[in-house]
């Protein structure tokens, strides 16, 4: 397997919560090679924020996309290639924010890509303003009385939508990171990760992780009760709060003559 470094100089905050997740991503893609999943076959999309620079550190095929539009681009990179396995990384504010229309209709489709969503409760590449999922009270350049809004909670949220792979994890623990990161590749629908991610310059809250963060021992027997799970504050729950198999939008819709197997087809016919 080639090297998924590039090369480039990694600009992240010492400390920042994102070298976890790219050392969980890494992980988990050495392991789905090691399973048969060729490197070629796996595609990445990103937007725009702290979360979207591993784009760069990841030597991986794809688009870095537009503010709030990475769904968007890899929803056409599956409709396009249902074949291909695609992983959208997206902030707080990228995804839940510019790009909420994106993402709650990828979960209401039940499109098969797995959004890793990086939760840092904060804008933090443009220095700290209030995001989607600042708490109420969070001090920043945007709210510097505190912020006065409600956060989404992004667990229930998705499940709402219709996402029929739903967890969470801490991005100080990466083995139990890259093992959800597998299994969100591997179910047949469209898979959303919350990663709780400390922002070490404008949010960090590692010590709250740290002593709040505990696993669950198994999937919520049902919705009322993985919803209970998912809005706890006094114990933060990681781990898988909704699994279903249901109906695949490229297969509901029959996405048969895409343009990739137009061009297999014309491949064939010319040799």
């Amino acid at each position: 397997m080639r090297s998924m470094n590039t090369g480039k100089e990694n600009t992240w905050c010492m400390g920042c919560g994102n070298f976890g997740i790219i050392a969980a991503a890494k992980k988990a893609i050495t392991a789905l090679h090691d399973e048969g999943v060729s490197l070629a076959d796996i595609a990445i999309t990103c937007g725009i924020g702290c979360h979207g620079k591993i784009f760069d550190y990841l030597n991986l095929s794809g688009v870095y996309g537009l503010h709030g539009r990475a769904l968007a681009t890899a929803q056409g990179i599956k409709l396009a290639n249902p074949k291909l396995h695609v992983i959208s990384f997206g902030g707080d504010g990228d995804s839940l924010g510019e790009g909420l229309e994106h993402t709650l209709f990828a979960a209401k489709r039940n499109i098969d890509i797995t959004l890793i969503l990086h939760n840092n409760g904060t804008y933090g590449l443009t220095t700290g303003q209030a995001s989607p999922l600042s708490y109420t009270g969070y001090k920043g350049l945007s709210t510097p009385l505190g912020n006065v809004e409600n956060p989404f909670n992004p667990i229930t949220l998705l499940m709402e939508a219709g996402a029929s792979f739903v967890a969470r994890a801490y991005s100080a623990k990466i083995d139990h990171l890259s093992g959800l990161i597998q299994q969100a590749v591997r179910h047949k629908g469209f898979s959303f990760i919350e990663v709780l991610q400390p922002c070490v310059s404008y949010n960090n809250s590692y010590d709250l992780y740290n002593e709040r963060c505990v696993m669950m021992d198994a999937i919520p027997f049902d919705e009322i009760n993985a919803r209970q799970l998912a809005k706890a504050t006094e114990q933060i729950y990681l781990g898988i709060f909704k699994q279903e198999l249901k109906p695949e939008y490229c297969e509901a819709i029959k996405v048969q003559d895409n343009p990739l197997q137009r061009a297999e087809r014309l491949a064939m016919i010319i040799h």
